[in-house]
């Protein structure tokens, strides 16, 4: 891995020549015994195998209905011996459709998730279950039997979290809005799972209401580490319309170095929504972020009926300068410090006078 001054590292900078090495070793010698024991009419056979410690067995995958498609494949509802699992698609294209340098920079970038995810464990990180590349024993459960899957399809299984993403979540409240101690709770959830990543050296680059989802107890759960590579790498590169865009701390828009301070700058415009439950600079186009965030300091305007207490964190994260921004088990402790009892959440909309609140009245 490469590592920066502080020891941090970004996920896209971890070296994995090797590892993709050897998992191509590995996957030709599975391929090479294959081929053998056909040839041999079923010949007992002589040596197992061995799985990396994250590679499933596709014989005990079930993969299901659709619930999520985008640029990078799609997502499906799944069962890995016997456990209530989601499972990412993620397509090269066909052969001939894309370059050996395409294909090998998606290669990486998958490689990269699963090497990053595997190892965590946290009760606000989604938990990963495992993965396959290349394997031609995946199908697809339907009403009408098994359709096999094409040898190029690489997958990720990670637990099912029934809640969905946390941004649906705040569009369905978005006109009554969250009560204060339910703002406070989720906020928790996503900084204590970013302290996690941060103290395993990990920066997660894309942190965005997207990418957390809920449990059945609305727990927040971080997810997808390194999808946002893996879709910019496919044809239809991502644009500002994505809701990237909105999250992006100033040095990442200015093209400067950043490290894991880019991610607290990023939980704070999720406070923010979190707390509002609206979209940041929805009517602002690329340029005009990427503009107004550099060079004029633009952020989201804070409700009047916002509490202080959750406003200066909004702040502190924030700031231009990554330096002036706490670390994220500092959010965690000024989280934990603030009142809830008294309410403070946002006034719905039908109650204020419009979408922002300009009376002191404090909400649920």
């Amino acid at each position: 891995m490469k590592e920066n001054n502080d020891g941090f590292v970004r996920a896209d900078q971890i070296d994995l020549k090797s590892l993709d090495e050897q998992l191509e070793r590995h996957l030709s010698r599975a391929w090479t015994m294959e081929k053998k024991r056909d040839e041999s009419g079923g010949a007992k056979e002589k040596e197992r195998v061995s799985r990396e410690d994250w590679e499933i067995d596709p014989t005990k995958l079930i993969i299901k209905t659709v619930i999520a498609r985008g640029t990078f494949g799609t997502v499906h509802r799944g069962i890995y011996d016997g456990q209530d699992v989601a499972v990412k698609l993620l397509d090269w294209g066909e052969e001939g459709h894309r370059t050996e340098a395409e294909i090998a920079s998606l290669r990486t970038a998958f490689t990269q998730e699963v090497v990053v995810w595997h190892k965590l464990d946290h009760p606000n990180v989604t938990k990963f279950i495992g993965a396959t590349m290349g394997n031609s024993g995946l199908s697809i459960q339907t009403d009408s039997g098994f359709i096999g899957m094409p040898s190029n399809i690489c997958c990720v299984v990670v637990e099912y979290l029934p809640g969905g993403a946390l941004k649906s979540y705040l569009i369905k409240n978005r006109r009554r809005k969250l009560p204060f101690k339910v703002v406070v709770q989720l906020a928790l959830d996503l900084a204590r799972g970013l302290s996690y990543l941060h103290s395993k050296k990990i920066v997660h680059r894309d942190v965005k209401t997207e990418n957390m989802l809920l449990d059945k107890t609305r727990t927040v759960k971080i997810a997808d580490f390194g999808v946002a590579r893996v879709e910019a790498q496919n044809p239809h590169d991502m644009t500002g319309e994505t809701g990237t865009l909105g999250y992006m701390a100033p040095e990442v828009l200015n093209g400067n170095p950043y490290n894991r301070k880019c991610d607290v700058y990023s939980f704070g415009i999720c406070l923010w929504e979190i707390y509002c439950c609206d979209m940041p600079y929805p009517d602002l186009s690329f340029s005009e972020v990427t503009s107004a965030v550099v060079r004029q300091n633009l952020r989201p305007e804070i409700p009047r009926c916002c509490p202080s207490a959750l406003a200066n964190v909004m702040k502190r994260c924030w700031d231009a300068n990554p330096d002036k921004r706490p670390e994220m088990d500092e959010v965690v402790t000024m989280l934990e410090a603030i009142d809830t009892s008294k309410g403070g959440g946002m006034i719905p909309v039908d109650q204020s006078q419009g979408c922002l609140c300009f009376r002191r009245k404090r909400g649920p």
